[in-house]
């Protein structure tokens, strides 16, 4: 019987360095994927509670039957346990019937939305 036949054969040093080095690679890019989809995800529900605070307070400029009086004023708003703030700025326009009203939500200091309308006399 040769030697040759038992001689078990198995990776080397170096071959294990490269697997595992493309392993590492490929699980920092899963890793990286997955935290900008979780960043994505948490900037669309901050935008969706962001625009549910805008309208609301813009239909309650529309509602109040009344021109709102030009100048700046904010407003708190929380919804789903998040705390946005509202700063509703009136401005004139070229037709003294109507006023433009912008709704910016900001997160702390971050501006996350921003929505406009036209209120006009009734």
């Amino acid at each position: 019987m040769s030697l040759r036949r038992f001689k078990t054969r198995g990776f080397t040093l170096v071959e294990v360095l490269v697997a595992l080095g493309i392993v590492a690679i490929a699980l920092t890019a899963g890793l990286q994927a997955t935290a900008a989809l979780t960043r994505n995800a948490q900037r669309q529900s901050d935008v969706l509670l962001a625009q549910m605070c805008a309208e609301n307070e813009l239909i309650k400029t529309r509602l109040s039957r009344q021109m709102p009086d030009v100048g700046d004023s904010t407003v708190a708003c929380e919804q789903a346990g998040q705390s946005f703030s509202v700063v509703l700025a009136v401005r004139p326009t070229p037709n003294p019937n109507f006023r433009r009203v912008d709704a910016q939500v900001l997160s702390g200091e971050t501006s996350v939305l921003r929505l406009s309308t036209v209120v006009g006399k009734y």
